[in-house]
Parts: structure tokens; sequence; C-alpha cells
């Protein structure tokens, strides 16, 4: 049997002080070590479907299917201690310390398990207090919206031989609780710490089953409008497609897919175009239990794909059992019905669009143009040009930037106009305004946007960035959190937006921390070298500045403090000055 990766949410713990309880007593600590496995912590494990790997002495390491049953499993555990060590004196209790993360590892064909998650839970244990639960911010995202307990952000924290600090959040227990509140509180039972919260669904990447490799846009395109759909609804939680199309044609279970993204459901199926036909199957997987909660086909005519969307989104719903509010009825209605040959290319475009390239840029722009030629009034195409020529705009990829942003802003207000339900056309006027430096209209359609997709990520970034310009990184810091939530493996330029925000703060460590995980994804951004170089100088790292900004310089000699400071839309100006002001502290600019 050969060896396995996977993902886990893997629980450390062990006994605080052990070597000391022992060496007082060693024959009675043992005793009172074995009752308690026996009689607590082996049937809350079981419980709470947790697998115990390994045993070492009095540590234990426990693997369990989801991240939310281990936090259970050790609230229970260590909520019970505190009534077990009731009266026992101090220097006698037999108290634990917990680690829990959620990442990757091997399990070998013994079913030990080895590698980083391993690791890194086993160094969060290492730092927890006794009788608390020290969670990597991997772990916490999954169960942080369940949580009614006192959370400590520890914040981000270099752990012994991990290489990127981990974002850690410390759980305390009763009186530790207590202590922290104004005023006291009974330590509420297990089951009142995590709470219900709304159902959360990942929709896979469809399958191609065309049987041309060249077909994927189109699956895709499918997979993509589901989740679109979905975001619309204020009581589900989507995943964002940036996070569940990782996945695709990866060799994972569904169950695994879940504990990584922490959703209970996930929609897959399958696509299947010939001719003038079109075939999606899908179904709905209850996580927990690996059970189809639902399940269909639809054969149809091609120009019905937008019904079968509609139908399927709806027979989701109710598989689910979603208590729609009045504005989530109205969200659901049927779209208005587009010539098939205008949404294949719109698809295309939005293809290449998302490569984000000076090629791919103006060749998403020209299948839009072509969708616009058969369906003019195409809301969605509108808008998808508007976001090229911003693109055009930010990278410097036209020959007048200028009369790019200007034609990017009149166009999405066009779309707006056409569609002022469509999400993707407040959030393409969202953007074109920002860099217009029209501020508080990106924000205004930023909302508006959110009002009709309260799951879309791509609006919540958008009014993140508004809000650092808009000089409110504390808020920007909200909307980015949220994003995270729903994007669980956000892209790296979110952590981007995360170092500007916490350098609007101030916050200069916790921006550098940012900017080198989102170096550690992206060596090749010199506007994450270039904020580095002034975070460093601002802290007096004169040699770290100085190799940061070197490192920009070569990968863009082009690279402009006056260009940047005409382009970036900052409210404030002294905003943009605090950055050359860290440069300048280097002696790097004058």
């Amino acid at each position: 049997m050969s060896d396995t990766r996977k993902i886990a949410a893997i629980l450390v713990a062990d006994v605080v002080g052990y070597s000391r309880l022992a060496g007082a007593d060693e024959e009675r600590i043992l005793a009172r070590l074995r009752t308690l496995r026996s009689d607590l912590i082996d049937p809350t494990i079981a419980i709470h479907n947790g697998r115990i790997v390994k045993r070492t002495g009095d540590g234990s390491l426990i693997e369990f299917r989801s991240v939310v049953d281990a936090v259970r499993c050790a609230i229970e555990v260590q909520s019970a201690m505190l009534e077990r060590n009731a009266g026992v004196p101090e220097d006698r209790r037999i108290e634990f310390r917990i680690g829990i993360h959620l990442g990757d590892v091997v399990e070998e064909s013994d079913g030990d398990l080895m590698g980083d998650g391993v690791n890194i839970a086993s160094r969060l244990e290492g730092i927890a207090r006794p009788g608390a639960i020290c969670l990597s911010e991997d772990a916490y995202r999954q169960v942080k919206a369940r949580l009614d307990l006192a959370v400590t952000d520890l914040g981000d924290t270099r752990l012994k031989n991990i290489v990127e600090p981990i974002r850690i959040y410390a759980l305390e227990i009763g009186p530790a609780r207590a202590a922290e509140s104004p005023a006291p509180a009974e330590t509420p039972a297990p089951s009142a710490y995590l709470q219900p919260e709304k159902p959360a669904i990942a929709v896979l990447a469809f399958d191609n089953m065309s049987g041309d490799p060249e077909q994927a846009y189109f699956s895709d395109g499918i997979s993509e409008d589901i989740i679109t759909d979905l975001s619309r609804l204020s009581e589900l939680h989507v995943i964002a497609r940036n996070s569940s199309f990782v996945y695709k044609n990866a060799a994972i279970s569904v169950p695994e897919v879940a504990r990584a993204l922490g959703v209970r459901y996930v929609l897959e199926g399958s696509v299947r175009k010939a001719g003038n036909r079109v075939r999606v199957t899908a179904q709905l997987i209850d996580a927990q239990d690996g059970g189809h909660v639902w399940a269909n086909r639809f054969d149809r005519d091609l120009t019905d794909i937008f019904a079968v969307q509609d139908e399927l989104t709806r027979e989701i719903v109710e598989a689910l059992k979603i208590q729609l509010t009045g504005g989530d009825r109205t969200r659901l209605a049927g779209r208005r019905p587009v010539d098939v040959r205008a949404y294949e290319l719109l698809l295309r475009g939005r293809e290449q669009a998302s490569v984000h390239t000076r090629l791919a840029n103006p060749a998403a722009r020209g299948l839009a143009e072509a969708a616009i030629a058969i369906e003019p009034d195409y809301a969605a195409a509108h808008a998808l040009i508007a976001f090229t020529h911003v693109l055009d705009y930010i990278n410097d990829w036209s020959s007048d930037p200028e009369v790019s942003l200007a034609t990017g802003r009149a166009l999405a207000e066009r779309a707006v106009a056409m569609a002022p339900d469509e999400p993707y056309c407040h959030c393409a006027l969202s953007i074109a305004c920002m860099w217009m430096r029209e501020l508080d209209q990106a924000k205004n359609d930023a909302h508006l946007g959110l009002a009709q997709a309260p799951n879309s990520v791509q609006l919540h970034m958008a009014l993140a960035h508004a809000l650092i310009f808009s000089g409110d990184p504390k808020a920007a810091l909200s909307e980015l959190d949220i994003s995270m939530r729903l994007d669980p493996l956000y892209p790296e330029v979110l952590l981007q937006f995360l170092a500007d925000a916490h350098f609007s703060l101030g916050a200069y460590e916790t921006a550098i921390l940012a900017i080198e995980a989102r170096l550690m994804r992206n060596p090749q951004s010199e506007t994450a070298f270039a904020l580095l170089a002034s975070c460093h100088g601002h802290l007096g790292h004169n040699d770290q500045s100085r190799q940061a900004w070197t490192r920009a310089l070569e990968l863009n000699p082009d690279f402009s403090i006056p260009r940047r400071r005409r382009i970036l839309p900052f409210r404030n100006p002294e905003d943009f000055e605090r950055r050359v002001d860290g440069l300048r502290k280097a002696g790097l600019v004058e």
C-alpha cells in the first residue's frame, strides 16, 4: 500500500507539565491519565468521528474529518477537565494544551500521518496556554462563524521550523474567559459554542464530456454561472470559483474537498454539448455522510441552456430547504434569454480576461465585441469590455491610458443602465469609478452589486480596494475577511490588499508578513517589492529596504513613483506620500 497525500483536520494535545507530575507520583498520574482516556477522551473522540493516529506518552495525534468536529471535541474535553479539576490542588491538576490545524498531510501505509499539517498542529499545541486551544488561521476560518466563545487573535507568529508565519487564534475555556470579560458568566455547554450557520456549498468545475478539450470553456462557464446564481442568495454561503475550480481534474474525494473549503455540500456534474443539443447532469452531495441530496439530468436544445441553469438553481435551493427572503425570490427570477452564440462568445471572452495579460486582454475584448454584434443589449458583454479597458489603464497597456479609463467607465455605466440587477455590471462600474477617483460612487456601486449578490468575492474585494483608497483601512480589512471566508484559496492579489490596508494603519510588520506571503506565490510582483521596501524603511531596516527596492526595479526598470502617485486614487495624498517616506527613510529616493 502506497502513501497518500490529503487535506486533514489535525489535533495535537499533550499534558501540561507531565514530567513534573510524573516525578511527584508517576503511578498515580498514569492511573489518572488512563482513566481520563477511557472515560472521557476516547469516547469524545469517537463521538466526533476522530481517529487516534498515535500516542506518545502524554501526547496524542488525532485526525478528524472536519475542523468543526475537531473543535467540538477539543471544547468538550477542555470543558470537562474544568469540572474534573475543581477542588484539585493546582500542582496536581491534569491540564491539556491543544493545537488544531487544517492542512496537507501524508498518510503512510501503516496509517501514521506526516508532513507540515502535523508539524504546524504540534507547534500550535506547544504555544497554547494550559486548558486552551490554539487554532491556525486555516482552521479558524472554517469555524469562526459558529463560535460563541472568547477568541484572542494572537496575530502572525513564526513557529519553529515552519517557513511562513502562521496567524493564530486562541480559544479560552472557562475561567480564562471570565477573567477577560467585564462580567463573569457560566461556561456554556459544549454544544453552545458552535452555532449553526447558513448552508455552505462549493460548486466544482463541471466535467467537459463533449470529447473536445476546446469545449472546456463551455462547461466551465456553466459552472461559473451556477456559482453566480447561487451567490445571489443571502441565505447561502457559496465558495468562490477561484477556490472550487482548483480541484478541476484533481484526484481528490468530495469529503476532502468539503473539508478543505469548509463546506457541507458539494455540487458536481458534467456537460455534454453536441450539435444543437446539450446534456447537463448534476448531483448535490452532503459531505458529512457522502449521501446524495439531489441529482438530475437535463437534455435540452442548446438554446435552452439558460432555462436549464435557472431550473437547476431552483432545484438545489429546494433540496437544501432554504427559506428564501423576498429579495432572494426576486433574484432567482429567470434571466433574459440571450442568443446562445453571443453567450458562447462571452464565455470565451471571460476565459481570456481571467488571464490578465497584455495579449489576452484585447482578445477578451474582441470576443465580447463579437457577442454584442449578435446581441447589442448584452449587458454582461458590455461590462466585460469595460473591464478590459480599465485593465489597460491600470497596467499601462494602451497608447492612451486616460482614454482607456474614460471608455471603461462609460461602458460600465451603460452596462448598469441596461441591467441594474446584474452584479457584474456594478462591479465593473465600481472598479472604473475607483480608478477615476470617484470613490464614493465606487463604494456605492459595490454596495448595489452586493445587494444583488451577497456572496460575490469580486464585489467584496472591489469594495475593500475602494475603502483603502478612501482612507478607511479598518473597514477594508472586514471586507477582505469576508472575501477569505468565501474564497479560502484566495488569489495572491488579496494579500496585496491586506498589506495595503495594514500599511495604511501603520502596522508595517503585519504588512510585511502579508507581502512575504504574496511573494511566496508570485515572486515577480514589483508592486509588492516596492511596498516591502517602504515597510522596511519605516522600521529602520535599511538593508532589507534596499534589497526589496533593487528587486522591484529589476522586475520593472520603468517602475515610476511619479506615475504611481498620478494613478493611485488615494483620497488623501498623504496616504501615498507615506509610502514614499518609507523609501526616503532608507535613503532610496530624495
